[in-house]
């Protein structure tokens, strides 16, 4: 059976910041039709209407169809201390983070956890996230096993550390190489499901665990490597004490085989210019996270990288303050005013949905309305609330309608979500 949406259809035919925003395609009485599980077809209503006539129609007027939103840097771990007051990095990790991840050598809290966690997001019409878990294997097992049972396609690995860190949260540099490798091994490419190699960040790894990791990325090229870069000033220093060797942040990854195209950076804030050209030369990944990088003090992020590198967005979640992508390109638009920078909705939009999809080396499965891709969709309402509704009254194009939005929308606004062709039950 073939499912028909109708409303109004937002793709991109490219990279609205390198490209312009005509990549943004918007068909204002447009539909999509799905058959298992992928889109089968993008176009005019009145076509499709035409061309599967036993279709199951979805009418959802004057409403927006977007692929669903992709949050690129989480860790659900800390779903229950998300808006936890008053700490900058490194407090926040040992008075919050750290005391809550402990409890992840409990499966039955790690599976409570990450089905909480995803139930969360998808209602805010996050169809894909990219998790750190803790040190225990069993918070793997819980976020893909959770991400199964609804049928999401989900990025996850375990987090290695092994020093500055409690000891009931260090490995060592063997167990979490034979621990990722058991658990990639385990998982990955199941379903849709990807394992990610995943280093917390050089502050509780020693070089020994960095190289273990490196040669593990090394056996297995086509997963990705997550890790954190440059987020606040007094991290760095930290890593200079800690790695007196190195160049700089980066070169702490680059020396022990962790820099080249799969490797996925949160934050990336205070980076110098022979990081920025590193990187670019590398053709790694860039993960802005603005709600957490303003809660937490970091800094804020230069979104003219967009045009040189893959930027996805991510909430950061619990060291972000909300689960929602829509507050989280409402804070990236305001990061950006504040660098000078004016984030065009599209430019907005498409960080929250091919941006972060080409940031997940994605960009062919998910993120876009194209045929082929798989169909997680989001509808969103563009008059959700009273004063979203006054606000778009006098729209004369798609991006005053969406702006609006954006800028005032929560779950309210997602009507419905659709993971994998399937629509999700109210």
């Amino acid at each position: 059976m073939t499912d028909l949406i109708l409303g109004q259809v937002l793709s991109y035919s490219g990279d609205p910041f390198a490209e312009g925003l005509s990549a943004a395609r918007v068909i204002t009485h447009g539909a999509v039709a799905v058959e298992r599980g992928r889109i089968a077809a993008v176009g005019e209503a009145a076509t499709l209407l035409a061309r599967y006539p036993e279709a199951h129609i979805h009418d959802y007027g004057r409403q927006l169809i977007s692929a669903g939103f992709i949050d690129a840097h989480v860790h659900y771990p800390q779903t229950a201390i998300i808006a936890s007051w008053g700490k900058r990095l490194i407090d926040w990790l040992n008075t919050y983070t750290f005391p809550e991840e402990m409890r992840f050598n409990d499966p039955a809290y790690a599976a409570e956890i990450a089905n909480r966690y995803l139930d969360l997001v998808l209602v805010r019409g996050t169809t894909t996230v990219c998790s750190y878990a803790t040190i225990h294997p069993a918070s793997v097992d819980a976020i893909f096993t959770a991400a199964r049972s609804r049928g999401m396609r989900v990025f996850a690995g375990k987090t290695c550390m092994d020093r500055n860190a409690p000891l009931g949260l260090r490995d060592t540099a063997q167990s979490a190489y034979d621990d990722s490798k058991r658990l990639l091994e385990k998982w990955h490419g199941v379903d849709r499901l990807s394992y990610v190699i995943t280093p917390r960040f050089s502050p509780t790894s020693t070089p020994e665990q960095l190289e273990a990791l490196g040669q593990l990325w090394r056996e297995y090229p086509d997963c990705l490597m997550q890790t954190h870069l440059s987020e606040q000033t007094d991290e760095i220093a930290w890593v200079k004490d800690l790695f007196p060797q190195s160049r700089d942040y980066l070169d702490t990854y680059e020396a022990q085989g962790l820099l080249r195209e799969g490797a996925v950076y949160g934050h990336a804030i205070h980076l110098t210019d022979r990081e920025k050209s590193r990187l670019i030369e590398a053709g790694a990944s860039l993960v802005h996270c603005p709600t957490s990088n303003t809660f937490i003090g970091s800094g804020l992020f230069d979104m003219g990288l967009a045009s040189q590198l893959r930027v996805g967005l991510a909430t950061d979640t619990g060291g972000g303050s909300n689960f929602s992508m829509l507050r989280t390109m409402a804070a990236a638009y305001e990061v950006a005013q504040l660098r000078g920078q004016s984030l065009h909705p599209a430019q907005l939009w498409w960080l929250a949905t091919q941006g972060s999809a080409r940031a997940l080396r994605a960009e062919d499965k998910i993120g876009n309305i194209a045929p082929g891709m798989e169909a997680d969709l989001v509808i969103i309402d563009v008059a959700s609330t009273p004063a979203i509704e006054q606000a778009t009254r006098r729209a004369t194009d798609l991006w005053q309608q969406l702006f609006p939005t954006i800028m005032m929308g929560d779950d309210r606004a997602v009507t419905e979500v659709w993971v994998g062709g399937t629509r999700l039950a109210d």
